[in-house]
């Protein structure tokens, strides 16, 4: 991190505790000790606060909100209506930027990973995946609500920009490099025909980083989803592929996908959505897996090359492009990206 951006990251560190402590103070709670949290992202800060004969994680914020625009607090009314299982809201402070939520605990599901059995790991997997079914059923009430997800899409131009990304920080920042201008042109062009084919798939509601640092096991064993600020409306298979797929060591087997695209669509008509043939949805699948590890991809290399933080992502960006590239021999498509990556990896 430069000298500048610490500066400014200590001055906000320091912002954020004293609000909070003076917020604390106007609530009437004394001798509560208060915890730094690690934060899931640079624009917030997280705090686990005594609040009356409990806890709860305090979020503060960079600057003063309006709590009926609030991206979080629109989400979380959103999903509390739809009974989707988020934290609930104790109090919040816009002027102050502070927001007080639900203490879930520390146990997120890819912890539970590593010390349960299979069994119950596959038990855990499913309840996630239906829960993106649910998410899904909410669709028709976020535009009842207007909810802010209701406005915003991975359109065109969203994935694209996204891809761009990718393109951007791999080859350049990370690799370094300079690539002709045909050979630019020709992956180009396929990176705009992922965009345009999944921006034309219909649109249900996403969380959009759905994954399993972002599903607690909360003090009661159940599964709970944080994280879900950002929701938008995107193909049915966004959140699953990000489920299945983000950071993960290997490509999983091609039978173990399927199973769980099955289970999902199972669970869609279960809920009452409807029907999405498994053979179209195997295609936007795998259409969504390129997008989605290229997007990764893209976020790992700019951590790496221009945020410094490669001990914490570089290590993902291999196995996430073998699993792009176990989509795209799927598909039989992408002739030049394929070539670029194969190239690049090997």
């Amino acid at each position: 991190m430069s000298s500048a951006k610490q500066v400014i990251s200590n001055a906000f560190e320091s912002s954020a505790s004293d609000r909070l402590a003076r917020f604390i103070a106007q609530q009437g709670i004394t001798g509560r000790e208060v915890i730094p949290l690690t934060p899931d992202a640079s624009t917030r800060k997280y705090y686990r606060i005594g609040w009356k004969k409990r806890t709860a994680i305090a979020a503060v914020y960079q600057e003063p909100f309006d709590p009926e625009f609030h991206p979080y607090l629109d989400v979380t009314r959103l999903f509390l209506e739809c009974d989707i299982p988020v934290p609930e809201i104790y109090e919040v402070d816009g002027n102050a930027g502070i927001i007080v939520q639900e203490d879930l605990g520390d146990e997120q599901l890819f912890q539970v990973y590593e010390n349960e059995p299979e069994d119950k790991c596959d038990e855990y997997k499913e309840q996630a995946i239906a829960l993106i079914a649910k998410i899904q059923k909410a669709t028709e009430k976020a535009y009842e609500m207007n909810s802010i997800a209701s406005r915003l899409a991975f359109d065109e131009a969203k994935l694209s920009w996204e891809l761009d990304f990718f393109f951007d920080h791999y080859f350049g920042s990370l690799r370094q490099e300079t690539l002709r201008h045909s050979e630019t042109a020709e992956v180009k062009a396929e990176l705009n025909d992922i965009a345009a084919e999944l921006a034309a798939a219909p649109r249900v509601l996403c969380h959009r980083d759905y994954h399993s640092a972002n599903l607690m096991i909360d003090h009661r064993k159940r599964m709970r989803i944080v994280d879900h600020q950002d929701a938008r409306m995107g193909p049915a298979s966004y959140d699953l592929v990000s489920f299945l797929l983000d950071r993960q060591p290997c490509p999983p087997s091609l039978a173990e996908l399927r199973g769980h695209r099955l289970f999902f669509l199972e669970e869609r008509r279960q809920s009452g959505l409807g029907a999405i043939d498994p053979d179209v949805f195997a295609q936007e699948f795998r259409l969504m897996t390129i997008q989605r590890g290229l997007k990764a991809t893209g976020t790992f290399s700019y951590q790496t090359a221009v945020a410094g933080r490669g001990a914490a992502y570089q290590h993902f960006i291999e196995p996430t492009l073998q699993i792009v590239l176990q989509a795209i021999d799927w598909l039989e498509r992408f002739p030049t990206l394929r070539r670029m990556l194969k190239e690049r990896i090997n």
